[in-house]
Parts: structure tokens; sequence; C-alpha cells
């Protein structure tokens, strides 16, 4: 695996239970990289991120994601795994109970931060990051959409993970305020990180375009250009 390629797959096949739900994957994801991942639902899209996560395992073929072998992961070391891979998800699963300093706190207790003093260095550091340095103690409730969103973004960067994978981010967004997320994805995978982006919102990848990889019929490939998409036929 060359150093800056951060997830390999070779012929590798993705199951959910018995169930073949991506064969043959063969995949690289360098550094820096934006990757748009879209598809039918049910067409493997969520298995390859959660294969990633190690959340499914995997049986056949090769995956490393941040040098961990998939085949070879023991349980002990997904949660090592884990803490390099940042997730941002559409329905943004805030402690509603929580201001924006407590929902991060809460994820640097979880992950093994000791030092309160370098908690709040980090969460000063990725709240600036996403735009929100003066609402850490706003309620999730007195936050816009939009505004809930980058904290989410602000938690998946809390461990300064090598890759995000964001199922959807823009998906419960107006479209003026999804631009303004994926402007923030592009920035963050210019800081050297790899963002991999699920998504049905195929007017952003007109807007925004990148690499794009299509999940259908147990396979995945790229997609060479925005035309090649038959976008009426991934919203049937």
């Amino acid at each position: 695996m060359a150093l800056d390629t951060i997830i390999e797959f070779k012929k590798a096949s993705i199951f959910q239970g018995d169930n073949l739900i991506l064969a043959d994957v063969n995949l690289k994801v360098e550094k820096g990289e934006f990757i748009y991942l879209i598809g039918k639902v049910g067409s493997g899209k969520t298995s390859l991120i959660k294969t990633i996560t190690a959340e499914l395992p995997l049986r056949q073929g090769e995956g490393v994601v941040v040098g961990f072998n998939l085949l070879k992961i023991r349980s002990s070391q997904v949660p090592f795994l884990r803490r390099k891979i940042g997730i941002v998800f559409q329905d943004f699963q805030l402690l509603t109970d929580r201001s924006v300093l407590d929902n991060l706190l809460f994820v640097l207790n979880a992950t093994g931060w000791k030092s309160k003093k370098e908690m709040k260095e980090r969460i000063e550091n990725v709240l600036d990051k996403v735009g929100l340095k003066h609402k850490e103690y706003k309620m999730p409730h007195q936050l816009s959409g939009g505004e809930q969103q980058r904290v989410v973004v602000a938690r998946a960067l809390l461990n300064n993970p090598e890759i995000i994978l964001a199922d959807e981010p823009t998906g419960n967004l107006d479209p003026e305020t999804s631009d303004e997320i994926m402007k923030l994805l592009f920035d963050i995978a210019s800081t050297g990180r790899a963002v991999i982006m699920a998504t049905h919102n195929y007017s952003l990848l007109k807007k925004f375009p990148s690499k794009t990889l299509k999940c259908e019929k147990t396979r995945l490939f790229e997609t060479e250009h925005i035309s090649e998409i038959d976008f009426d036929s991934l919203m049937e």
C-alpha cells in the first residue's frame, strides 16, 4: 500500500449476513481525495461504509484502511481504527440535552482524552474550523439545521481523523445551506484528509464535481464524467 493510500480494497466481496452486496470491489483512496458514492437505495453504499469502519466484517478479498488489515483485524483494534475515521450523519445525532461544548466533550471523554486544557483547546480549534467559534454554549435546538450539521462536522474532526465518511450529510438541509456544508467538506479534503460522501443529491455533483463511484448490480465502478450518470435511474 502506497504511502498516501489510506483505503485500499482488492477483489473484495462485501456481505450483509449471507447476502452478497458488492462483489470484486477494487478501490484505492488517497489522502486529500473527495469521492462521491452514489447508487440506488440498497445498492451497497452503506454496506461499503460499514465495511470501511469494520462494522461489517470483510470475509473475502483484501482490505486495508489507515493501516489496519480488515481481514485480520481483532475486535480490540476496532476502536483504534474508528478513531482515525470521522463520521457525518444526515440526522445529526447530537445529544439534545447538552450544549455544543458538552456534545464535543462527550466524544473526547469517550475516546480517552484526559487533559482538560487540551480538550478545551481541541474543541475551540474544531469549532473555529467550522465557523462556530462562539456557539459552544448553545443547545442544539437553538441552532439552525446548517449550524447543527457544522457541529456534527466539528465532532467528526475531534480526533484528527484521516478519513471523513459523510452519509447523506445534506439530506435535511436547504440548497444554500447544503452548498455551505459542501464547501466545508471540500476544505477538509484540501487539508489532506480523504472525504467519502454518499449522496442522492445529484445537483451537488454537478455543482461540486469530483471523483464519483457508483454502486450498481453488486458492482462498484468509477463514472468518468458527470454526463455519464443516468440520474433518472438513480431516483427510482
